[in-house]
């Protein structure tokens, strides 16, 4: 998506998220200078028990939230919604909601490998929504209760799915990861820019078209 730089600067695009680590991927890495970030007021009280798999519950969260942030920007050429959840043994680990929550699911982490999936929506003006997600395994070290805890006092992982940030402190849990890092932090850049390429190839998202040659 690159080579739509300069056009995308007059492009209306909207985040529908306030997640610091999203607008900086999409900022800094994706270069979308003029992004708006407009967070969903989308209530995330979907039931679990109704999906299949992690991946159609991220997805339909993404959409959900794209939706709402579309009925209050009706201007927006392209709408961005995403969500994040970690997975371990098939259970699905979002945002620990009490320090206590943290250590357990840190704890659980521990000398294991998990899976980070995150999900898309790509909503355009005329309608048109795009969705897919991304998937990451990652393995921690072992830990000991003293680091955990001590990880846990700094507050970096009570808003972040599964208690931790790999682009912090807690990237020093981190043994190895296959796929995405991205991914990890909170948004999957390179299938991002991968969907946004096929969205204007395809005419489904037709603001931009690519620099002529020199």
């Amino acid at each position: 998506m690159l080579k739509y730089g300069k056009q995308l600067t007059t492009a209306r695009i909207v985040l529908a998220s306030k997640s610091p680590r999203r607008v900086e991927i999409l900022r800094d890495k994706a270069l979308l200078t003029n992004l708006r970030v407009v967070p969903s007021a989308f209530e995330e009280n979907l039931d679990k028990a109704l999906f299949e798999t992690p991946a159609d519950y991220v997805k339909e969260y993404a959409r959900r939230k794209a939706i709402d942030v579309a009925e209050k920007e009706t201007e927006a050429d392209l709408i961005i919604g995403c969500d994040t959840v970690v997975v371990l043994d098939g259970a699905i680990m979002e945002k620990p909601g009490s320090t206590s929550e943290a250590i357990k699911m840190i704890s659980s982490l521990s000398g294991r490998s998990h899976s980070v999936f995150s999900g898309v929506a790509l909503l355009t003006k005329e309608g048109c929504v795009s969705l897919f997600h991304t998937e990451t395994k990652v393995t921690f070290i072992e830990l000991d209760i003293d680091d955990i805890e001590a990880y846990v006092e700094t507050g970096e992982p009570m808003d972040k799915a599964g208690g931790y940030g790999i682009q912090g402190v807690g990237g020093c849990f981190v043994e190895g990861i296959q796929g995405c890092f991205y991914n990890v932090m909170g948004f999957p850049l390179n299938a991002f820019c991968s969907t946004f390429d096929n969205l204007v190839q395809t005419g489904k998202f037709d603001f931009c078209t690519p620099l002529a040659p020199k």
